[in-house]
């Protein structure tokens, strides 16, 4: 099985978020498992990596295009270097510009390199368009919706001489979508069949609520038989609480108590217990809802919070940093989100939706208790009989589960066989690995 992965970052060569730590995962388990894979992804100022050059030419509506090439393991990670991405930084306001470019050069770059795959698997929106030519080319593709919010949009007058499409791509069946282009509406539509990383994500975005105005191509692909969910995995080597070398190491739950300790000290923490929180600052996130639980959560926990996003969130969380059982650290950092994952007793994640997630994951390997919205890969991820869960997108919901996650701390032998029943869970990424290949071998090119 010959298989290429397009996506616009990979952990470590460039990542923001979680995309980049699929293509780095997805592939390499892949690729154990007896496929030859190859990754592409752009080429950018600052890469954290140094590729040797393997080809350089001139692309037809694109220009000059060089592509670099390293290689992790069995995998070849093939870079591929043009003007629009000579900017420092990875992402900018112009970036459907700049990825018609790289859609348009992909497809010429594996054919100079004589790469041709069994499967083609385009990653969110930046690579709709690949996912478009590929098809056209008659090769088999899939495609995966990471996050269905962001989709790639731009006026289709100013951007349909962008895309290299044929002008009968341009209609409502094809890449418009209210007259823009629509370039996630294109790995939707030209893909063979389209996955998103949770079951209940792929069932959620069939409706109104969670469709972003795409649900109605959504049910009919999955009227279509075209539409499922594979859950993502996580890096356990990575995420491994017995050799974390920014914690103090442990194997079971007796063995957290010093990170919880530490963590306390360092934040100068009373001895309630703490409920953390990495994440972005963002609406999608649900750091509103945590915001206006805090006057009812801060009589029971400590809560501990990383995260850089929304000025108005940021400006928030920095008033409560007043209070003395509020700690709030802008920004990422990695060191401290492990030290958090390992320290805190339960973990905080309100989203309003929530395709996959990897917190929830990692806090539970850490023996740290979710307390989760009831939404995408939270729902698909989190026993009843580890973690807890809740409905509405509100604070006093927000407040009422951390209430029971409170109630349940209180009885110790319980929360240990909770945390021993998380920290046993397996979420490694063979599971998912083989899905997906065993979904490349049912592939059926679209007529």
């Amino acid at each position: 099985m010959r298989v290429v992965h397009v996506g616009s970052e990979v952990f470590p060569f460039s990542r923001t978020g979680g995309l980049g730590d699929v293509l780095a995962a997805l592939p390499a388990v892949q690729a154990r498992l007896g496929a030859e894979v190859a990754v592409v992804s752009p080429w950018y100022a600052g890469l954290g990596g140094e590729p040797g050059e393997v080809w350089r030419g001139d692309v037809p509506g694109v220009g000059p295009v060089r592509v670099g090439e390293l290689r992790e393991g069995d995998v070849r990670f093939l870079f591929v270097g043009m003007a629009e991405f000579e900017r420092p930084g990875l992402y900018h306001p112009d970036d459907v510009w700049r990825f018609c470019a790289f859609g348009r050069a992909v497809l010429p770059v594996l054919q100079a390199l004589e790469i041709t795959p069994d499967v083609l698997h385009g990653h969110d929106w930046q690579a709709g368009l690949v996912v478009a030519h590929a098809r056209l080319t008659g090769w088999r593709t899939a495609f995966t919706i990471h996050n269905l919010q962001y989709q790639g949009r731009w006026n289709l007058g100013e951007a349909r001489g962008w895309t290299g499409l044929p002008d009968w791509a341009f209609g409502q069946d094809g890449v418009e979508f209210y007259g823009d282009l629509n370039l996630m509406k294109a790995g939707l539509t030209f893909a063979d069949h389209v996955t998103t990383v949770s079951p209940t994500y792929a069932q959620e975005i069939t409706t109104p609520q969670y469709g972003e105005g795409l649900d109605g191509l959504l049910v009919r692909l999955s009227l279509e038989g075209r539409l499922s969910g594979i859950i993502n995995g996580l890096d356990q080597e990575r995420w491994d609480p017995r050799h974390d070398p920014d914690i103090l190491p442990y194997t079971d739950p007796a063995g957290k108590a010093a990170n919880t300790a530490a963590l306390r000290a360092e934040f100068r923490l009373d001895d309630l217990p703490i409920l953390g929180t990495v994440s972005r600052l963002a609406d999608q996130k649900g750091m509103d809802l945590l915001i206006e639980a805090l006057p009812d959560l801060v009589g029971d926990w400590n809560v501990v919070v990383l995260g850089g996003g929304d000025p108005l969130l940021t400006a928030a969380l920095q008033g409560w940093a007043l209070h003395p059982r509020v700690a709030f650290t802008q920004g990422m950092n990695e060191p401290l989100a492990h030290r958090i994952y390992a320290g805190a007793d339960a973990f905080a994640m309100p989203s309003r939706f929530e395709p996959c997630g990897l917190s929830q994951m990692i806090s539970m390997r850490y023996g740290t208790l979710p307390v989760v919205r009831e939404t995408g890969g939270l729902a698909d991820t989190v026993p009843h009989d580890v973690g807890f869960r809740f409905g509405d997108a509100t604070p006093q919901a927000l407040a009422a589960a951390c209430g029971k996650a409170r109630a349940a701390f209180d009885d110790p032998e319980g929360w240990r066989e909770r945390m021993a029943r998380g920290m046993e869970l397996d979420f490694s990424w063979d599971g998912p690995a083989r899905q997906y290949l065993a979904l490349y071998t049912h592939l059926q090119p679209q007529e």
